[in-house]
C-alpha cells in the first residue's frame, strides 16, 4: 500500500517530466473529469472525497521518503485540484478550458488565501490544501460565470 501512496503522489510517474509537471498533470486530469462526469454526481463526489485523504497520505509518505516539502514531482493535489474546480460544471469544451486556466493561474500565482496556506501548513496536509482551496475558488469562479453568463457554452438560471 505505501508503494501505491508513493507512485500516486507523482500520479503514476506524471509529475516527473521535466517541464511543468503541475501542468500536464491538471491537464491530464481533464478526461478523468468527463468520465466520471459520465458516471454521475455521486461516483464524481465519492471520488473527490476519496482522493482527499489518500491525496494528503501519499503527499506525506512521499515528503518524509524524499525529504522535500511539496516537491514539484507531487501532482497528485494538482488532479484534486481540477477534480474540485469541474465538480457540478457542464462538461463544454469551454468550461474545461476556463476551468483548466483558471486553476492553473490560481495554483501557479497562489494570492490570498492560498499562498498563505501554502507557507503555514506543513506536511501533506500542507501539499494538499492550497490545491483544494484553488479548486475551490475556481469552481466558485465557474458556478457564477454559469449561472450569469454564457462564456462556459451554457447558462443556467
Amino acid at each position: 500500500m505505501r508503494d501505491f501512496l508513493f507512485k500516486s503522489a507523482t500520479f503514476f510517474g506524471l509529475g516527473k517530466v521535466s517541464k511543468a509537471p503541475g501542468t500536464v498533470a491538471s491537464l491530464a486530469t481533464l478526461p478523468i473529469v468527463w468520465a466520471l462526469y459520465q458516471a454521475g454526481p455521486f461516483i464524481y463526489m465519492a471520488v473527490v472525497l476519496l482522493l482527499l485523504p489518500l491525496s494528503v497520505v501519499a503527499c506525506e509518505i512521499y515528503e518524509n521518503t524524499v525529504g522535500s516539502h511539496d516537491n514539484s514531482e507531487v501532482v497528485i493535489d494538482e488532479v484534486l485540484g481540477v477534480l474540485i474546480a469541474m465538480t457540478w460544471v457542464p462538461m463544454t469544451w469551454q468550461a474545461l478550458l476556463v476551468g483548466f486556466l483558471l486553476f492553473r493561474v490560481l495554483d501557479i500565482f497562489k494570492p490570498f488565501p492560498i499562498g498563505y496556506l501554502d507557507r503555514k501548513i506543513p506536511g501533506g496536509i500542507g501539499v494538499v490544501v492550497d490545491d483544494v482551496v484553488a479548486g475551490v475558488l475556481t469552481n466558485i469562479a465557474l458556478q457564477i460565470m454559469l449561472t450569469q453568463t454564457i462564456w462556459l457554452g451554457v447558462r443556467i438560471g
